[in-house]
């Protein structure tokens, strides 16, 4: 445990020395706004990078695009698409002249929030640097796919002797190595305080969906209920999400014919009708069988009442829309059903679950077709797309797994499931920023878990979505918590969106004991980080990863799911459970222990803002000796000592930074060759260092507040 008593202000300034030195490329002098500045030793201005850069040559203070959506936007072109789904970071309050100007260039808008300056639109390929342009346009974002990280087991190439290994149970107990919550305190911080165990906290997810029939996931640790909202991020046009059927076509009961059957009508009037079909979720296959009857081409009638905004879903296919099927979006009434039925005899459930969720008046004008109304009304069957977002609530919040004393961090806090992944596409950058806005300025989360990004090749924290992030967090006060990726171990592997200054960027250790309750062998290292984690800095010089957090659990999936065994450990896991690895499950570490603290904060009556909690975070971490600080960041957090500083409501101030950068593409940071930190990786004679010859460098560190 830690037992540094250093403020939250002073260990930015640390990070930024201790992320040069680690690199083992500069040495730093830094200075304080309204101190007497000493001479520097030497004022060094990093030369420009020799790299070839072609026609991309462009300053990035000045093209708001950047390198890599303009290698985007040029894709799209040659694959002669005519529109684009783009993000844009727009001055506050300036969005409706952003709309007002995306319209008359031809294109659409979707979500908008004026708060922190989002909108998001499709507009023609031609229109996009025209749209880019627009004075009150910040940055531009196209969007792309992010596939979900792969969570496999890693090879344990590092073992020594083989042992054998007993698998995890209803006895195993609460300080186990399976869900290693303990290795961040938890353990004894709930122990100490029973009441601060998440109750009070609602947990945001935003991933791939978290199955609401999980056991582990039905109740906090005061019986209530444990999802109080699960919702689809995904839109209903443009990100080819087909679990969102339009509701156009009208029947009229008691009975009426529609797809060449005839269907029978909760009562006499009139409805609106379509199909939900199997096929739309098949790439996902064994998932795509949603009734686990063998094959995925099964089609269910969809059935909506205008008037009172009911919704039914036909899951037995019997043509009949009875009373007791009913539904409403999930918040309102709890509303889960199932396509399938379980065999109590076998250990898969062979049911799925889902719910239903409505988007009134959604504008058709993109299909620019004159047969369609202005208008239409849109119900989602929300289903889960993949075991992931299940694990990673399970890591956060989970209770009672195994129906025994295993827990996630945070078993007393609530949790909000936001789907923001499609069958076999993975998950939009649209549908991950939409997501994320609904989430904190809509849904009432207190934190947010995002195990997902990408790794754009300038990760320098200037894009649309790290802006937006970032005002998500100022704005609303929600702090944010983001898988640092698993680029390996190069440096500057760091992704996006971690990459927002704001955001607790979390890498992922591993124990000792958790390494052989995982892999069943013996390792000598008692905590290291994994083989998987990306590594900073910034491109900019940014310190990137800020904590690190255990990287391997045991935790819930979806009970239809079937998941592959631990065949390293011997042992075999029952259905409903599965063993992920990576930066993915050490961010909900992370966010259940930030949880754990608000949750402390609440009981005490301690107002706590984003800017204390991660900064108390990233000061009381226990730094790890023998690993640099680009891969582990501050360190291991260390909830009971993180509370320690809060419960003194610390002083937080803000600064900003500017020192030399000098890589191959640092003349596209927004200041060319200019970043948050110092950051060298020249040649030697492109203004790089040589050996044995100390290089100095000038910083200077403004303070803000």
């Amino acid at each position: 445990m830690s037992r540094r008593s250093t403020q939250p202000a002073r260990t930015a300034l640390a990070a930024l020395a201790a992320a040069a030195l680690a690199t083992g490329l500069v040495s730093t002098t830094a200075t304080s706004a309204g101190a007497a500045e000493p001479e520097p030793r030497v004022k060094v201005t990093a030369p420009k990078a020799t790299a070839d850069k072609g026609t991309l040559k462009k300053k990035a203070s000045k093209d708001k695009l950047g390198q890599h959506d303009r290698q985007l936007l040029e894709k799209a072109r040659s694959k002669g698409e005519k529109r684009v789904t783009i993000l844009l970071a727009t001055e506050k309050g300036a969005t409706k002249g952003v709309a007002a100007s995306v319209k008359a260039n031809g294109g659409f808008t979707g979500m908008t929030n004026d708060r922190i300056g989002y909108v998001r639109a499709t507009v023609p390929t031609s229109a996009v640097e025209k749209v880019a342009g627009l004075a009150k346009v910040l940055a531009v974002d196209l969007n792309e796919s992010i596939p979900l990280p792969d969570p496999t087991v890693e090879s344990s190439g590092r073992a020594g002797a083989t042992a054998s290994v007993d698998a995890p149970g209803p006895s195993t107990p609460e300080v186990n190595p399976y869900m290693p919550t303990n290795e961040i305190g938890s353990v004894d911080f709930r122990t100490a305080h029973p009441t601060w165990d998440g109750r009070g906290v609602t947990i945001g997810v935003i991933a791939s969906g978290v199955d609401p029939d999980h056991p582990a996931l039905q109740t906090t640790t005061t019986g209530e209920r444990k999802i109080v909202d699960w919702v689809t991020a995904t839109d209903p046009i443009f990100d080819g999400d087909g679990t969102w059927r339009r509701m156009l076509t009208e029947i009229t009961g008691p009975s009426a014919v529609y797809a060449g059957r005839t269907w029978t009508l909760p009562s006499s009037g009139t409805y609106k009708v379509n199909a939900f079909s199997e096929s739309i979720t098949a790439a996902s296959e064994p998932g795509g069988d949603v009734n686990r009857d063998g094959d995925t081409t099964d089609i269910f009638g969809v059935l909506y009442d205008s008037k009172t905004n009911d919704i039914w879903v036909d899951a037995d296919q019997n043509f009949t829309f009875e009373a007791g099927e009913k539904m409403r979006p999930y918040k309102e009434n709890f509303d889960v059903r199932h396509f399938g039925t379980d065999n109590p005899a076998t250990d898969i459930v062979e049911r799925m679950p889902f719910v239903v969720e409505l988007r009134e008046d959604v504008d058709l004008a993109p299909f620019n077709n004159p047969a369609l109304p202005p208008t239409a009304d849109y119900v989602n069957i929300g289903i889960v797309e993949d075991a992931h977002g299940s694990h990673v609530a399970g890591i956060a919040a989970g209770n009672s797994l195994f129906g025994g004393a295993v827990d996630g961090q945070a078993p007393g806090a609530q949790v909000v499931s936001s789907r923001a992944c499609t069958w076999g596409g993975g998950c939009t950058a649209a549908a991950l920023t939409d997501g994320m806005v609904d989430l904190v300025a809509n849904r009432g989360v207190d934190v947010v878990n995002m195990s997902i990004g990408g790794l754009p090749a300038l990760n320098d924290g200037n894009n649309a979505r790290a802006r937006l992030y970032d005002a998500l967090i100022d704005e609303y006060g929600v702090q944010l918590f983001i898988s640092a990726g698993n680029s390996g171990a190069g440096i500057n592997t760091i992704g996006d969106p971690s990459v927002a200054t704001s955001v607790v960027s979390v890498a992922s250790s591993v124990s000792k004991q958790t390494w052989l309750s995982t892999h069943g062998s013996v390792v000598s290292t008692p905590l290291t980080l994994r083989n998987c984690p990306s590594r900073g800095p910034r491109e900019d010089g940014g310190f990137k990863p800020n904590i690190m957090a255990p990287g391997s659990a045991v935790s819930t999936v979806p009970q239809w799911l079937v998941q592959p065994g631990v065949a390293e450990t011997g042992y075999t896991l029952p259905v409903g459970y599965a063993m992920f690895n990576g930066t993915s499950m050490a961010s909900p570490q992370a966010a259940g222990g930030a949880a754990l603290l608000l949750s402390a904060g609440f009981a005490t009556g301690t107002p706590i803002t984003p800017a204390q909690l991660r900064e108390s975070m990233y000061t009381t971490a226990d730094f790890v000796k023998g690993v640099e600080a680009v891969s582990q960041g501050n360190g291991q957090i260390d909830v009971p000592a993180s509370w320690n500083l809060l419960k003194t409501k610390p002083a937080t101030r803000t600064f900003t930074t500017d020192a030399p950068v000098c890589t191959p593409i640092s003349d596209f940071l927004a200041t060319p060759d200019r970043g948050a930190g110092v950051y060298n990786r020249c040649a030697a004679g492109d203004g790089g260092h040589k050996v044995g010859q100390p290089k100095p460098s000038q910083v200077n560190v403004t303070r803000t507040s």
